[in-house]
């Protein structure tokens, strides 16, 4: 039986991109002047994968949750095949000393982004379909060697964050799935001597630790994106400078409107802007919890808390880490961000989420 989808849960999404694209254009233009010749480069690509993400949510609403479950295996192959591209120098872009994109003719994508959402997917089938009988082999060992190729394939890339929210939801979607507590267990005594050699062992991921602890010692290296992110929280204040009237952007904010877009927030709109988005994301989580909770297929409960798990933990760190509560780490604010994958794919488990809150039994 169908009912109305949610649309609250429609419309705090609607809300959340209206501020990003926002957010992004004010960031973002004087960058693009600069260094393409037009103020509106960012903001017309960012629009461009508005358009597109749309449709995606689109079709996600309207397509049967047995399709979309029948391809989650599919979609998450396709998706390791396409971080393995990753790695062809033709195909391959490198940027920042990070392999994270593949150029497919005029397009340029992400696919550790594909991948948080097909791993939910993937782990969601595999859980739904072992729900009586979860055990060692068919529960444990076999998501664990496919989703630890995704992760893997994602640290490879030097993404250490986007690795290590696609773990998290692992995790969490097992412990939600009833797997035994003794299999999880080992499945963080097995994470956490790989995670401190991922950080010992690369130098500047030390710094970025060193630099967190004390960001001032490093003001000239690893700690001055953090410094900068502290100006620009400390001039907004209550009320902002003002939109558009922001100066941490003015090159001295490294990736202001990309993983920093919350600190040209706080400087721009204030306390009261980030307190704003805060309580949006707020709100949007417990209304992806809720279709969750209400769903009566195991497949889409599995889906709906994994979606919302992913995105509420990647805003959680996106948020901890421009305000100095994490070291700094490359993760996009989800739906405002710069970035036409992430919002492409965070557009498409919406209408996932609207398509499960449609539907009962």
């Amino acid at each position: 039986m169908k009912r109305p989808f949610d649309y609250m849960l429609f419309l705090t999404t609607l809300l959340l991109v209206a501020i990003g694209l926002t957010m992004v254009f004010s960031a973002s233009g004087i960058l693009a002047k600069e260094k393409f010749g037009g103020s509106f480069f960012f903001l017309r690509k960012e629009l461009m994968a508005f358009v597109v993400g749309m449709g995606a949510m689109l079709a996600a609403r309207i397509v049967p949750l047995q399709t979309i479950r029948r391809a989650a295996l599919p979609l998450f192959l396709v998706t390791l095949v396409l971080m393995g591209l990753v790695f062809v120098p033709s195909l391959g872009v490198t940027a920042g000393g990070a392999s994270r994109w593949l150029r497919l003719g005029p397009l340029t994508i992400q696919p550790s982004e594909i991948a948080k959402l097909s791993l939910v997917l993937f782990m969601a089938h595999i859980l739904a379909k072992k729900q009586q009988r979860i055990g060692f082999l068919g529960s444990f060992v076999s998501p664990m060697i496919f989703a630890g190729l995704a992760i893997g394939l994602t640290l490879l890339g030097k993404d250490l964050g986007g690795g290590a929210v696609m773990g998290a939801t692992l995790f969490f979607l097992m412990f939600t799935g009833g797997v035994r507590p003794a299999y999880l267990l080992s499945e963080i005594l097995l994470a956490l001597p790989a995670l401190y050699l991922l950080i010992a062992s690369v130098p500047y991921r030390k710094k970025r630790i060193l630099a967190f602890l004390n960001p001032w010692e490093y003001e000239r290296g690893a700690g001055f994106q953090i410094i900068q992110s502290y100006v620009a929280f400390h001039a907004g204040s209550f009320f902002g400078q003002g939109l558009g009237e922001g100066k941490q952007k003015l090159f001295y904010l490294p990736e202001a409107h990309t993983d920093f877009i919350f600190s040209v927030i706080g400087e721009e709109l204030g306390l009261f802007g980030t307190l704003t988005v805060i309580g949006l994301f707020v709100l949007w989580l417990c209304r992806a919890i809720r279709i969750g909770w209400r769903a009566q297929d195991p497949f889409a409960s599995y889906a709906a808390f994994g979606i919302a798990f992913m995105i509420g933990l990647q805003a959680l760190f996106n948020m901890a880490v421009v305000t100095g509560l994490l070291p700094t780490k490359g993760l996009p604010l989800p739906f405002v961000s710069y970035g036409g994958t992430s919002l492409v794919m965070a557009l498409m488990s919406v209408g996932i989420l609207l398509n499960i809150s449609s539907r009962t039994g």
